[in-house]
């Protein structure tokens, strides 16, 4: 008889045990929730907060001036818009063919013995520093594509605005092609992934229905894989879009718009790391906030887009349910 008390205690103390862990669990996690939310808006705080000299003084238009006089305390944000906008779109047009190219190979076609091998090359690719990257770029990449990639694009598609001008060792397409690199890892992991969790029943059964491989990899991988490629590519370009050290050590820091593609630029995040500890006036550094504003309000966009992207594609599949 006094074994039925005994467990029943033993089963008490175990129930109140997973109470207390239950309880323990929504606190941490709830914390870590409510911090992430608190740092986010802490920094938008001090950001806009630093910004608040040149919101008065320029307002809204800062954000399709041209200008950047230091002498003249004049400063706007549109040739860093645009650097940043056409380095981010070179980097994903040249980066996305190839982190598929190298997903699928690594997924679909690459012997078990040389996955391993390449999957931790690519991955090892991702953790070079970027300022490593910006002194191989001005080293090697930016000579190679000043002496053979552009003037071949100068004299086949010369007629194009964005191809004209002298081909140079930085400027706006040397950023783009080093951002790219950048973005390639990163997209190349996680469409890997994507695709490793597609169920090999829909692969052999594809295969066995007469589907050529290439065939089953568009009509079984990457159609299933679509919302996760989506997000993936727009991870890439968030990647790109606030990368600061390597792109400013081989853009050129010109800070105007030029239709050619060789001609040097800027972006908002390389003139904010070029200028801020050189910084000469307050209107200055509040300008700089400013242009760290506008890339925040993007990169809240962009992951805003991503999010979007992942459930229009799930949607579609899904039928809403």
């Amino acid at each position: 008889m006094s074994a039925v008390p005994m467990t029943q205690e033993l089963r008490g103390g175990r129930r109140l045990r997973d109470r207390f862990g239950d309880r323990l669990l929504l606190i941490v996690t709830s914390a870590a929730g409510l911090g992430a939310v608190v740092l986010i808006g802490f920094i938008a705080y001090k950001v806009i907060r630093g910004a608040h000299l040149a919101l008065s003084t320029f307002g809204l238009p800062f954000v399709w001036h041209t200008a950047w006089d230091t002498n003249k305390n004049v400063f706007g944000a549109a040739p860093g818009l645009y650097g940043t906008a056409v380095t981010s779109l070179i980097a994903l047009l040249i980066a996305t063919p190839l982190a598929l190219g190298i997903a699928l190979f690594l997924s679909e076609l690459a012997p078990r013995s040389l996955r391993l091998v390449v999957g931790s090359l690519v991955e090892t690719l991702a953790a070079i520093p970027s300022v490593v990257l910006g002194l191989w770029g001005i080293l090697v990449l930016g000579p190679f594509l000043a002496d053979h990639v552009e003037p071949w694009l100068h004299n086949s598609f010369g007629f194009l605005p964005i191809f004209s001008g002298t081909p140079q060792s930085s400027g706006i397409f040397v950023a783009g092609v080093i951002l790219a690199i950048m973005v390639v890892p990163i997209v190349a992991s996680v469409c890997r992934e994507l695709f490793l969790s597609v169920p090999p029943e829909l692969e052999e059964g594809a295969l066995a229905l007469g589907a050529t491989r290439w065939e089953m990899v568009r009509g079984v991988v990457l159609s299933s894989s679509r919302p996760g490629i989506g997000a993936a590519v727009i991870l890439g370009l968030g990647r790109a879009l606030g990368e600061a050290i390597a792109v400013t050590q081989v853009i050129g820091a010109g800070w105007f718009i030029r239709s050619s593609l060789f001609a040097p630029g800027d972006t908002l995040a390389s003139r904010i790391a070029g200028q801020y500890q050189g910084a000469v006036s307050k209107l200055q550094i509040a300008s700089l906030f400013y242009l760290a504003a506008i890339l925040l309000v993007i990169g809240l966009l962009t992951n805003l887009l991503a999010q979007i992207v992942v459930k229009r594609f799930a949607f579609q599949r899904t039928g809403g349910s």
